[in-house]
């Protein structure tokens, strides 16, 4: 695995770097739906998603959105 994909994103950061303008509550439904990456736990209360997977989401979003009917 390189750096960026152990790279690890907060709630935070998965608005602020990755700009997903979901609420954690939302994000919490698509994940129990196979619809967003897993998070990863890290402790009690403390969880974050690896980054790659996030990137890969995304760019899958922005394919679909491409993809002509």
């Amino acid at each position: 695995m390189t750096q960026y994909e152990k790279r690890l994103v907060s709630k935070k950061e998965l608005k602020s770097v990755c700009g997903i303008p979901y609420t954690p509550q939302h994000i919490g439904r698509l994940e129990a739906a196979g619809k967003f990456p897993k998070r990863v736990n890290l402790g009690p209360g403390r969880v974050a998603w690896v980054l790659a997977e996030v990137d890969a989401w995304v760019s899958e979003r922005i394919a679909e959105r491409d993809t002509p009917l």
